[in-house]
């Protein structure tokens, strides 16, 4: 979870530069990482992320970024 509130960073960042090809890059590897760890919410977001960006849908994005927050901010990891 460490590496996705990084993540959550560089999204911030991204979007106040409007560096719409590094969030995309983002977006892709959140959409792709997530599931294999069983966070599929994590993979949902990255998808829409990912699909703004392509869009260049600043808008769009930090709705979606601000959605990643509250989750990593609600979600507890468990290790058996």
């Amino acid at each position: 979870m460490d590496i996705t509130r990084d993540d959550l960073q560089n999204l911030r960042e991204a979007l106040r530069a409007q560096d719409y090809t590094k969030i995309r890059f983002i977006g892709h590897d959140l959409k792709g990482s997530g599931g294999g760890y069983g966070f599929d919410a994590i993979s949902t977001l990255g998808k829409s992320i990912e699909e703004a960006a392509k869009r260049s849908d600043g808008e769009e994005i930090g709705k979606h970024v601000s959605a990643l927050a509250d989750y990593l901010n609600r979600v507890e990891v468990v290790f058996d």
